[in-house]
């Protein structure tokens, strides 16, 4: 981490435990107090695998896996080996999520596995999701559906985990709506397999300071600028800002350039001209060597780098997502010096594309 900071800035290592924006300050989890001009808030968001009744038991038994925490993603692969057929699971739950698109791509991920090591025809494979479409982009949703269809993955909609018992291995969902509120109907299936997606909040620092937030607990910006509604001095980027774009590595290099140009023109009195257009990008791996790469935007409309259709399964996406976004994310982003791909876009596309 310290390779990352740049020279000139001090690495305070602590976390905020409070926000005072009326006095322009924060309380850091040791006590002390940090009085601030200008205020950019990243925080992220928080695993929340106790909103699941039973899940933190849950987790390290039979079956039982999650690549979202360092602690559990080993169990992943040995869910993977050890698996000899029944029902897995994969779940999705109602809360907005880091990478919305994760929670499928180990599901198929999965399926290929269990096809490469000859469990596949004794594999039952259900994508439980909370929501109530594959994905939230109608490109991307149709071919995703059509893989879904042709490779025997069963999709169970508006199905929001909400309690684990490990030991009946047993996962029961609340059945939504079409509002994503609860119908009052629940479904019980039984697991040999359960890769869950915890629920997520933004950290308790945050949703705890309810000036700041809106009645989700996230930080209240304008969507455009990134600017908080209420304190003209506090900027917001990444997951824990409740601009309605996915969550994702990709969107947080759109709102970069957009954050550091609307800053500087805040702090000089300035007209704030920067403009997140809601840029976001899924890498789907399908299989192994198999990649959908969807860019979209506010509106859940294609915005794709390349002059060919991402919306197809293609192995030079899979490079791009194995290879090439690692590079940009530790050498680019990480450094900030990366704010998305648009200048490569238009470009590509012969200044034909936003």
């Amino acid at each position: 981490m310290e390779k990352m900071i740049p020279k000139g800035c001090d690495w305070l290592q602590t976390k905020v435990e409070t926000f005072h924006p009326e006095s322009n300050s924060v309380v850091t989890s040791d006590g002390d107090k940090i009085s601030y001009e200008n205020l950019i808030v990243a925080l992220g968001l928080e695993l929340r695998f106790d909103m699941v009744e039973g899940l933190p038991e849950a987790l390290h038994t039979d079956g039982v896996c999650s690549n979202y925490s360092a602690q559990t993603v080993k169990d992943t692969w040995k869910c993977l080996q050890s698996f000899e057929g029944g029902n897995a699971l994969f779940t999705l739950p109602i809360t907005p999520i880091k990478c919305l698109g994760a929670p499928q791509k180990i599901m198929y991920l999965a399926d290929d596995y269990f096809r490469k090591s000859g469990v596949r025809d004794k594999a039952s494979i259900q994508f439980c999701s909370a929501l109530g479409v594959i994905f939230g982009v109608k490109k991307y949703a149709q071919e995703l559906s059509k893989i879904c269809e042709k490779r025997d993955l069963n999709l169970n909609f508006r199905h929001n985990l909400v309690k684990v018992n490990a030991a009946q291995r047993t996962a029961t969902f609340d059945i939504l709506n079409a509002d994503g509120v609860s119908t009052g109907e629940t479904k019980t299936m039984e697991y040999d397999m359960i890769h869950v997606t915890p629920p997520m909040s933004a950290p308790p620092a945050l949703r705890q300071s309810t000036s700041l937030t809106d009645s989700k607990g996230f930080l209240d910006v304008h969507q455009y600028t990134l600017q908080h509604k209420r304190y003209p001095n506090v900027f917001g980027l990444g997951d824990c800002v409740n601009t309605p774009n996915g969550k994702t590595a990709a969107a947080v290099a759109g709102q970069l350039g957009v954050v550091m140009n609307n800053l500087y023109a805040y702090i000089y009195g300035k007209s704030m001209n920067a403009s997140y257009d809601g840029y976001t990008s899924c890498p789907l791996v399908t299989s192994y060597g198999k990649c959908i790469l969807a860019e979209f935007d506010y509106n859940a409309q294609p915005l794709e780098t390349m002059p060919l259709n991402q919306g197809k399964e293609r192995y030079f996406s899979y490079l791009v997502k194995k290879d090439i976004l690692p590079e940009i994310y530790w050498t680019g982003l990480m450094k900030g010096s990366w704010y998305g791909p648009g200048t490569i876009r238009r470009i590509l596309h012969l200044g034909m594309s936003k």
